[in-house]
């Protein structure tokens, strides 16, 4: 199957993100199919290829929920927004 995902790139505390379009079980970081634009949130610039974004949403891409609000702040969806929620991962061990 596949999905529409951000890749983080940047430095530290500077972050900007490509759309690609993957397997969905494989590592954002790595090799991909198709890179479909970028966004920059400290700047709030966003670059797509709308054109390719419609072709592999029609061909069964499905957009993580960060990437599908994207898309509807950018009026390619029409659709609500989806409630997305981060997991907080503790760097330190549990304690006894």
């Amino acid at each position: 199957m596949l999905a529409i995902k951000f890749s983080r790139k940047g430095r530290k505390n500077q972050p900007f993100f490509r759309v690609i379009v993957l397997e969905k079980s494989k590592d954002p970081r790595g090799d991909f199919l198709e890179d479909l634009g970028f966004y920059n949130p400290l700047i709030k610039r966003t670059s797509l290829k709308v054109e390719r974004i419609k072709y592999w949403l029609s061909r069964g891409a499905q957009p993580t929920g960060s990437v599908h609000n994207l898309l509807v702040n950018q009026k390619i969806v029409k659709a609500e927004k989806i409630k997305v929620t981060r997991v907080k991962i503790s760097k330190g061990g549990a304690k006894s």
